[in-house]
């Protein structure tokens, strides 16, 4: 990465979706080899607007003439149309259980970004139907095409913080009913690729970061507040949200069947500590913390994609240094915590 990249400022939300959208020359090549449209289904979540742009300005790029389809229920009208502004086709659909899903649009290449995840513990059927049943009537319905779904590495267990986090290798063990109903979504997929021949891959994410939500922007916003860092989980992976988009892209001439299966995150084993004591030197605010700091967490091992796409583009002091400029700037903050500190599972 370049001193430019390094020391780049975000002057608002449209320079910071540019760069999250930004296809590397690598992505443009693969696009050119897209064999027919792209669906995202989710996309009016926190990844898929700038998932989509990035898939629309690679497939532009290649002069590859793919529809880039974005379902969603588009709430935020705004939201959809900025895609649409920009060449991508917003969608209006409600993914539920009993959606026609036939009149989807057709597609050869599918990201599936569905899932239920907060409100889990208090409806644990809700999670259940979102994240298991749904994805199987989907891979029915796409039997056919390319799927890239979003997984989680909450199906692993608690590792020790020195262990380097699990690898794919690891059998899963997940903790609490949104980590089992995620498991859930990977062996219906794994049926239909079973039953049908459908190409997939699975990828186990933790935790994509951007300046208005994630890891970095939850320990910002507590850090400025005054209020107290847990740290309880004490260690956690991230990675930028760019570099998260375009690995889920870039397998979709990867799927396979059986599903590939692949750990996405970042190389580090992120002390929160450390890393609260330098947003809070860069915020001008002295962190106080809470809690005890336990030897296990939720780590990932994502060696086996940093082989296959090089590593993250954005280094950890970067994405820290981002994150308390746009603060300090008053750039916006989602209220999507994450919730990274709950070890019971509970959502």
């Amino acid at each position: 990465m370049t001193g430019k990249e390094t020391n780049r400022v975000f002057e608002n939300e449209a320079a910071l979706e540019d760069a999250l959208s930004e296809p590397s020359d690598a992505l443009v090549a693969e696009a050119a080899s897209w064999s027919g449209d792209l669906v995202v289904l989710g996309a009016g979540g926190k990844m898929g607007p700038t998932l989509c742009r990035m898939a629309k300005r690679a497939a532009d790029a290649a002069g590859n003439g793919i529809r880039v389809l974005a379902v969603s229920r588009w709430s935020d009208q705004d939201a959809a149309d900025r895609l649409r502004a920009v060449g991508v086709e917003p969608v209006v659909a409600s993914l539920g259980l009993t959606a026609d899903l036939t009149a989807l649009p057709e597609a050869a290449n599918v990201v599936y970004l569905v899932g239920a995840k907060f409100g889990s513990a208090a409806k644990p059927f809700d999670a259940w139907a979102t994240n298991t049943v749904l994805p199987a009537l989907v891979a029915r319905r796409y039997a056919e095409a390319s799927i890239v779904a979003f997984s989680t590495g909450n199906v692993y267990p608690l590792v020790p913080a020195g262990s380097g986090g699990c690898a794919e290798e690891q059998a899963p063990e997940p903790v609490g009913e949104y980590a089992m109903s995620c498991l859930g979504r990977e062996r219906v997929l794994e049926h239909a690729a079973q039953e049908y021949g459908t190409r997939s891959a699975l990828l186990r994410l933790n935790y994509a970061v951007e300046p208005r939500y994630g890891v970095l922007a939850d320990l910002a916003r507590t850090i400025h507040s005054g209020e107290p860092v847990d740290l309880g989980t004490a260690y956690v992976n991230v990675v930028w949200q760019r570099y998260a988009n375009e690995v889920a892209l870039r397998c979709l001439t990867r799927a396979s069947s059986p599903p590939l299966v692949l750990n996405l995150t970042g190389p580090e084993t992120v002390s929160v500590r450390q890393v609260a004591e330098q947003l809070g030197g860069l915020l001008d605010r002295e962190p106080v913390f809470t809690g005890t700091e336990q030897s296990t967490a939720l780590l990932n091992n994502a060696a086996r994609c940093h082989a296959m796409f090089g590593y993250p583009d954005v280094a950890l002091g970067t994405l820290v240094d981002w994150q308390a400029r746009w603060l300090v700037r008053g750039g916006v903050l989602w209220d999507k915590p994450t919730k990274f500190q709950r070890r019971d599972g509970r959502f």
